[in-house]
């Protein structure tokens, strides 16, 4: 069975720093390609970032660019998602995707408050 498990969500204040953990389970992790979505409260789905099989590639939204880091090591079958200087806009639920059929867990909320 194809598990995704997010973690490391929280409470932390504009400018604050988090990290994302994906853990994958069920499947060859290391021949997928990935991504980071979120979902704010009352809006759409978003695209935030992705990440190639092997890691060589990242591509992120123009709104996290330069803030956020995506990173996977494929021995333990873990994606990553650095947060910094996080806005207030960041809040969201952050889900990790497997490209391929867009399979998501179930998600790690992010609350960016003062």
């Amino acid at each position: 069975e194809v598990q995704l498990v997010e973690s490391g969500g929280g409470l932390v204040q504009p400018g604050g720093s988090l990290r994302l953990s994906c853990a994958a389970s069920g499947f060859t992790f290391s021949i997928h390609g990935m991504s980071w979505d979120r979902q704010a409260p009352g809006k759409a789905l978003e695209w935030v970032s992705t990440i190639n099989s092997n890691g060589d590639m990242r591509t992120y939204a123009d709104s996290v660019k330069g803030r956020f880091t995506i990173s996977r090591d494929n021995i333990k079958g873990t994606l990553y998602l650095q947060l910094n200087n996080l806005k207030i806009e960041d809040t969201a639920t952050y889900y990790c995707r497997r490209n391929s059929d867009d399979t998501r867990g179930q998600g790690t909320q992010v609350i960016v408050s003062s």
